[in-house]
């Protein structure tokens, strides 16, 4: 798997838990940017994806908002 996978998240957000024990699971590496305790990162979330919610799944170029996980799947060929 060569795409990096990027999500942003919040500590008390359950969908951004399903996705990074999704992500486990499948051992797939994440980066895990916490967009409460980084306001800058937040900033950068909502810049890149005109989103204020989370999470917000980068995989690679491909943008996917909330857990959706076909299509996770489809992205990362599992």
């Amino acid at each position: 798997m060569d795409k990096k996978v990027v999500i942003y998240s919040t500590p008390t957000c359950h969908f951004c838990h399903m996705a990074k024990d999704f992500f486990k699971e499948n051992n797939v590496p994440f980066e895990d940017i916490d967009v409460v305790a980084d306001r800058a990162k937040a900033k950068e979330m909502i810049d890149k994806s005109g989103q204020m919610g989370v999470p917000v799944i980068f995989i690679g170029d491909e943008m996917t908002i909330g857990f959706d996980e076909d299509r996770i799947k489809s992205q990362l060929g599992l």
